[in-house]
């Protein structure tokens, strides 16, 4: 099976700019099918959730479609599954649940690959109730993040141990099952960065051996929100705050304030298109996702390679993202051109590929590119080998080169 990628290019409407667009990575363009889910929630009767009237039941409909969508996706039971307004935010309620019961002596992991909304957030839920840090590094000349190198860092008093399961900035994937089962072995628990990785894989929770996990549906051709999933019975031993006419119920207890339930409509939409990405997939939607994220990975892996090679051919340009299993993701420098200097000009040329750290400020450093970071290029169920060529084609008309 083959990803029918004009097919998929036909149904998102900022595509017809005609601009080649490699923005992926910091979120994705639209489709149809997920705009119209946004509208037609906006357009109908809308409520507090309950059954009493029409706009209640609306309400009530949307959340449990969304829940059991994205219980789909990653593997997980529709009770597993918590909105939020952003992966950040959930991780940093996260965070404070779990601090409650930490104890000075204890001790938290994270890593210098990661996005810093996976790092900020246990750094400084862990000051505030005196616990330490450890970090786990990474190799800059692979961009490998071994299990061996968070072993290296754990303890008997490693509480959680905080890792991504793809790199946004050079897209690095580790081999989380293992890392899992060294956290557990220790006593910790762990808990996954997978917005960037549920782009371009099919998530598994428990394959991960992942005890909480963190995405965003924009990422993936949804609505700018977050998702945090657990096993209920771990999210019933957890506390948050909130208010005391609130719910206590799992996993309301974590949604503070009332959902935005057009933005779920368009989660669940999201979820639906890309489980039709496979052609002749049939079953159920948890199967039909599988069968897409194959095809997706497929897709953007040939992509992968044709764009590494163009890379390579051109000369005069510096590839960070080496690892042996990773996205498709490329951050990269030319030579004697700022980051952002290539960044405009390949926006001169109709091609969108940013520069910076992208929050992955310690992995930036760790590269040797300070904040200031690099190129980076992400790909797309909807990128096709145009776009390529047109990238390549830009960079090789920098001027100097």
């Amino acid at each position: 099976m083959a990803l029918d990628v004009d097919a998929v290019r036909a149904r998102i409407p900022a595509l017809k700019s005609h601009s080649a667009r490699f923005d992926a990575p910091g979120g994705t363009q639209t489709p149809q099918p997920v705009i119209d889910a946004i509208a037609d929630a906006l357009a109908r009767p809308l409520a507090n959730r309950g059954q009493t009237n029409e706009g209640e039941r609306n309400a009530e409909a949307i959340v449990t479609g969304a829940r059991l969508a994205l219980a789909d996706l990653l593997g997980v039971q529709p009770r597993g599954i918590v909105f939020g307004r952003s992966a950040t935010q959930l991780t940093y309620d996260l965070s404070r649940a779990l601090a409650k019961d930490w104890a000075p002596g204890d001790d938290v992991v994270v890593t210098r690959l990661d996005h810093d909304a996976n790092i900020r957030p246990w750094i400084q839920a862990a000051e505030a109730v005196g616990v330490a840090v450890r970090w786990a590094d990474f190799d800059p000349d692979t961009g490998e993040l071994h299990p061996g190198q968070v072993a290296s860092v754990l303890s008997p008093r490693t509480r959680l141990v905080a890792v991504t399961a793809a790199s946004n900035l050079i897209g690095t994937r580790p081999d989380v099952p293992a890392i899992a089962e060294l956290a557990h072995q220790a006593g910790a628990l762990l808990h996954v960065d997978a917005v960037h990785y549920a782009a371009h894989a099919a998530v598994d929770l428990a394959g991960l051996g992942a005890d909480t996990l963190v995405c965003s549906p924009y990422k993936f051709m949804g609505p700018h929100l977050g998702v945090l999933a657990s096993r209920p019975a771990l999210l019933e031993t957890l506390r948050p705050d909130k208010l005391m006419p609130s719910t206590d119920a799992v996993p309301e207890r974590f949604e503070l304030g009332t959902l935005p339930y057009e933005l779920l409509a368009g989660a669940r939409a999201a979820v639906d298109f890309i489980a039709d990405l496979a052609p002749d997939a049939a079953g159920t939607r948890r199967e039909r996702l599988l069968a897409a994220f194959t095809v997706i990975e497929s897709h953007e892996e040939a992509l992968r390679e044709r764009l590494e090679r163009g890379l390579a051919d051109l000369g005069g340009i510096t590839v960070y993202s080496r690892a042996a299993r990773r996205t498709p993701t490329q951050l990269f420098t030319v030579r004697d051109r700022s980051s952002a200097d290539v960044s405009r000009h390949l926006a001169a040329h109709g091609v969108a590929a940013p520069a910076g750290s992208f929050y992955a400020l310690e992995a930036s450093r760790r590269l040797g590119l300070g904040s200031e970071g690099a190129v980076r290029v992400g790909l797309a169920p909807y990128t096709c080998d145009e776009d390529i060529d047109r990238l390549l084609t830009a960079l090789g008309s920098i001027e100097g080169r």
